[in-house]
């Protein structure tokens, strides 16, 4: 999708991100998270709006973040703690920021925001140079979905109310696994439109992209509660390991 910079996200979302975003699993990611950094020092990538780096802060953690929205630190900033979390703006997959960590992370399918394969690669390679030997790289991600897709593309109704419809259609470029969404927001004001190009993968496929940095598979599981990840999991939390 032409014109889908780093910026462009906080730009259509971050108005009414926290809002329209929440995924329902806030305190199960960050009790996850918490159980595995202990004292060490952590970065989040994409760290947005802080739905978990405040909660993180919070508890004590020494979190620094990167995001390529200054909308939506802007967001994070005016909420309680939000001025006290080291914040750098940049496009995450460059990892630029000073110092090493023991542990980063990049939750809520944000990987797949990065629009090439090139790109994803890149954040990998990046994060593995900025984690100390034996930190870990934690990512959460959808598996791929094709349900409900007719010729590589699908039109799916979110909102049906008295005064809106909200849709969502998107197009699937199977050679190059992009998924192009719009999402259509029609209310009595007028119509909306919120696009999102993603550029999905398969956890073998960043389990590669891990090899290709150095790191290597700890943990998969199939939900924030450890559960086992299985063929009818719709996503997983894998955790890398830098070798000491």
């Amino acid at each position: 999708m032409d014109n889908f910079e780093p910026a462009t996200f906080g730009e259509l979302n971050a108005d009414d991100y926290d809002e329209l975003h929440d995924p329902g699993t806030t305190d199960e990611t960050v009790a996850l998270i918490s159980s595995m950094v202990g004292t060490g020092r952590v970065l989040e990538l994409a760290i947005g709006t802080g739905r978990i780096a405040l909660p993180l802060a919070k508890g004590g953690c020494d979190i620094s973040g990167i995001d390529g929205s200054p909308d939506m630190v802007a967001k994070l900033r005016d909420k309680p703690g939000g001025d006290k979390i080291p914040v750098k703006i940049g496009d995450f997959a460059d990892v630029d920021i000073s110092g090493t960590f023991d542990h980063v992370f990049l939750v809520f399918n944000t990987l797949f925001n990065l629009q090439t394969q090139d790109d994803q690669v890149r954040c990998f390679a990046n994060t593995a140079k900025r984690l100390n030997p034996g930190g870990t790289f934690l990512i959460e991600a959808f598996v791929p979905n094709f349900t409900g897709f007719t010729e590589n593309q699908r039109v799916k109704t979110k909102r049906v109310d008295a005064q809106s419809v909200w849709l969502e259609a998107v197009q699937h470029d199977p050679i190059n696994q992009n998924f192009d969404f719009q999402r259509i927001r029609i209310t009595e004001a007028g119509t909306k439109l919120v696009p999102l190009p993603l550029r999905y993968a398969y956890p073998a496929e960043i389990n590669l992209m891990a090899r290709l940095a150095g790191l290597r598979l700890k943990h998969r599981w199939g939900n924030w509660d450890r559960s086992a990840f299985t063929a009818d999991s719709t996503f997983h939390i894998s955790v890398y390991e830098k070798p000491v």
